[in-house]
Order: C-alpha cells, then structure tokens, then sequence
C-alpha cells in the first residue's frame, strides 16, 4: 500500500523529538449496502475512504494525528503533528529497519463483493422480502438488507514491524413485522462472516427470510414474561453476547488498568464455575470478529481468559502489553484510521460442556427458556447487567411450552458465572454483532453451548 522507503522516513519524523514509540496505520476501505423496505429499494449506496493515523508515545503521553494525504508530504506532516503532540524533546535522527512480518490468514475469499453487479445484491434482497410475506397475512412489513466491505491495513512502527491485512466481511439480515391481536410483534434473523459474496452458496435465502417471518408469528400468541429470579436455560449461539458484554469487556487491559472492571486484581483467584472456560480468539475462521492482524500489525491470537473457573489472562493492545513486558494479545483494535486502537475483543465464546441439551431441559422443572438474546448494557466496574431477551418461552415440568412477549434479563456479570450449573455439548456460534467503546465500533462474534443459570431476574410484568 505504500513503499517501505516512504515508511521509514515517515516513522523517522515521528521519532525527530524524542519519541519513545511511534506508529503508522493505513487503511483502504470500500464498501457497500443495500436496503429492501416494504418491497422498495430505500439504500444502495457504495463508498470509499483511504487514510492514514500516525501515533506517537512518549512516556505516559500519546500523540495522535490522521490524514486522508496518503503522499509523502501528507505523511510527514501528520507524523510532525503526532511527534508535537507527544514532544519530550531531545532531538536527534532515529532510523527504523521495517521487516515485513507475514500472519497466516484464516480464510480465503473467493467472489470479492465488488466484483457482483448490484442488481444481483437487490434481487436476494427482494427474494428474502417475498419469502417472508408469503407465511402468512398477518406478516405487514418487511426488511431485508445487505452489507459488506473490504478493508486493507497496512501498519509498520519504530520496532520494526511491518504487517498488512485484506478484511473481506459480507452480512445479510431479515426483520419481519407481524400484526394481531396484541399489536405488532417483530422478528429478525441475520448472518455474516469473514468472506465475500460466495456467503450466499451456504445461505437459503429464503428459509432464511422465513425464519424471520416464523418468530414475528410467534410472538402474536406470546404471554406476559413473569417477572422474578427462577432458573433460566440460554440456548446454543444466542447466550454469547451476555458474556460478551457481562464478562469480557471487564477483562481487557485497559479498564482493569483503570480500575474500571470488577476483576481487577483476580488474575490466579476463582471467579466462575467450574463449569466455565471463556476464550476470546480472533483466529477463528470466517467467524465475524476473525483476523489475520490486529489493528497494531500483531497476529490474532486464542487467549482463554477464564478456565475452569479460574480468570487466567486478560486482553492486551500493544501500548499496555508494552508497559507489562509481554506480548500483545492480539486484541489492539479501531474503528478507522481516523481512531487510536484500543483493547477490544474480537470472538468471544464460553466454551463447550459434556451435557446433552434436551437432558438440561428436561431437568429444569419450572423456569424460563432463552431462545435468543438481543442487546443490552452492562456497567464493567460493578458486572450489573441488564439484556433483552428476544425470543422466550416458560419451562414447565421440563418441557419447553409457551412463548413469552419480549422482556429483560437482570443481574451481575460474577455471579452469573458462579451461578452457570449445567453447559451442555452443542456449543455454536451466534449472529454478527457490532461492539461500541468510547465512541468506536468494531465488528465482533461470540457464542456458548445451551446452558442453565440456577437463578436470574427476569423483568417481565406478569407473576413468577
């Protein structure tokens, strides 16, 4: 993306006033999205942004400056701002030997999205909307939409790194909308990967759609959820954005460092069942939070963050690594070039256990069956959490029976973990999802088998 020579003559004039660290990141980024509402086309669009962000660091004090002048002059000007940001001074000329470092890549793309003509990206589009109209009249109003984009990263800093990246992501999501007698009830399926266009040889578009259509009808004849703490079982693939938000945001580097997570200081220490093992690992595949380098030029990594109940890691960026002697995690992620990286999590999942699902089911008597999780907040120096649960049923004498109108889930990152009692041995992968910190947002995956939380608060409005 930009000649070595030009690299470290720019990573030289980051370093001309001292600096004890500097960096270059460059990104290329197309991409494009379409929307199907109602069966109108109300979005296609299709764009591209190039620039480049300089960091400098010197002691405690970091400099940053961004730039959309990829020539030599541009760069040199944004690495002067940087380096003034950061100044400590001294002087001198540092010379930087760049080696280019090679990371293995976890998948391969065989149709890259900006080669599919746009008509092709509309007319899925319009089959996922005709696919979930024709379940049933009850079905008012549908959405379908399409996104992906190409991201190329190039990053190379005063240590001699030199690193690039080709991120391919494609997603498709349907919501359906259904009327009845209690209102309109909403339904909505997504799906997506580290890989191009060829997403649509594994997906059925239209069984898809249906699926989307299936759970608005659904909930046409959902209950009140009761309100109360009773246990409550969280299938395969939905559950893992909870320990996403509830857990793992409290275990990178940067909010321990702060004194803004509640497991600070329990690195060794007993912190969930024995039951839990959490692992954060970019190197998944095409999962959606996969990658062959972070957003510093460090390979992704597999880091278990809690085995067997006992927190053994957390996650690093390379500033905070650097500040610990250790090696990056793998985990120093931004939005843009026009952002400094931060510790972010990339996929995410509790890992599989040795029960049969339908066993977990049958032996919990009375309690709440969690179908998929949607959004939710967590506050990561206390764990206290709060999700929606967007599609329920009751447990009644071990069986799966009513559907429950939409409703929260309420408690505590820790003792969530103490409380997991049963993992079951069917551990899959949840939906695409979007991860915000500080104003930024990366994509992310995460995923857990079915398993059972002994007691959690259930904010419905009916009786427990």
């Amino acid at each position: 993306m930009l000649e070595e020579a030009v690299l470290q003559g720019v990573l030289g004039a980051a370093l001309r006033t001292g600096g004890d660290f500097a960096e270059v990141f460059v990104e290329d980024r197309r991409s494009s999205s379409a929307r199907l509402d109602d069966g109108k086309v109300e979005e296609l669009t299709s764009g591209r942004d190039r620039g480049a962000g300089i960091r400098v660091v010197v002691g405690d004090t970091t400099g940053f400056a961004h730039t959309a002048d990829l020539t030599e002059h541009g760069l040199r000007s944004a690495a002067d701002a940087a380096a003034t940001a950061a100044k400590r001074g001294g002087g001198g000329v540092r010379t930087v030997e760049l080696t280019r470092r090679p990371a293995p890549r976890y998948t391969e793309v065989e149709i890259f999205p900006e080669e599919v003509a746009k008509a092709t990206k509309v007319e899925i589009l319009k089959r996922a909307d005709s696919a979930a109209r024709g379940m049933a009249g009850a079905i008012k109003q549908v959405q379908a939409r399409y996104g992906d984009s190409r991201r190329r990263i190039l990053v190379a800093n005063s240590e001699g790194l030199l690193s690039e990246d080709d991120q391919v992501r494609t997603l498709f999501a349907v919501t359906a909308v259904a009327t009845g007698d209690t209102g309109m009830q909403t339904g909505y399926n997504s799906t997506g990967f580290t890989v191009g266009f060829e997403l649509f040889d594994t997906v059925e578009v239209e069984d898809f759609a249906r699926e989307a259509g299936r759970l608005s009808l659904t909930k046409l004849q959902a209950r009140p959820a009761p309100s109360g703490t009773m246990p409550v079982v969280i299938n395969h693939g939905s559950g893992g954005v909870m320990f996403h938000e509830a857990c793992g945001h409290g275990l990178e580097a940067d909010l321990v460092g702060k004194d803004a997570s509640v497991y600070r200081g329990q690195r060794g220490r007993s912190v969930a069942s024995p039951l839990v093992t959490l692992v954060d690992d970019g190197t998944m595949g095409p999962e959606w939070g996969s990658f062959s380098i972070d957003d510093e030029g460090h390979p992704a990594g597999r880091n278990v963050l809690i085995e067997d109940g006992v927190l053994t890691d957390y996650m690093y960026d390379h500033i905070r690594s650097r500040k610990e002697g250790r090696d990056s995690s793998g985990n120093g992620r931004r939005e843009s070039y026009r952002h400094l990286p931060m510790v972010r999590m990339t996929n995410t999942f509790l890992a599989n256990g040795t029960e049969d699902p339908e066993e977990i089911i049958r032996q919990t008597p009375h309690g709440v069956y969690v179908a998929k999780l949607g959004g939710g907040q967590v506050n990561t120096a206390t764990g206290d959490f709060v999700f929606a649960m967007t599609e329920a049923y009751m447990i009644e004498d071990g069986r799966i029976t009513q559907p429950l109108r939409n409703a929260n889930l309420v408690g505590n990152g820790p003792e969530v973990l103490r409380s997991i009692d049963v993992v079951g041995n069917d551990f899959a992968m949840g939906s695409p999802g979007t991860c915000g910190k500080d104003g930024q947002g990366v994509p992310v995956g995460d995923g857990n088998p079915t398993l059972r939380v002994s007691a959690l608060t259930i904010g419905g409005t009916a009786g427990a």
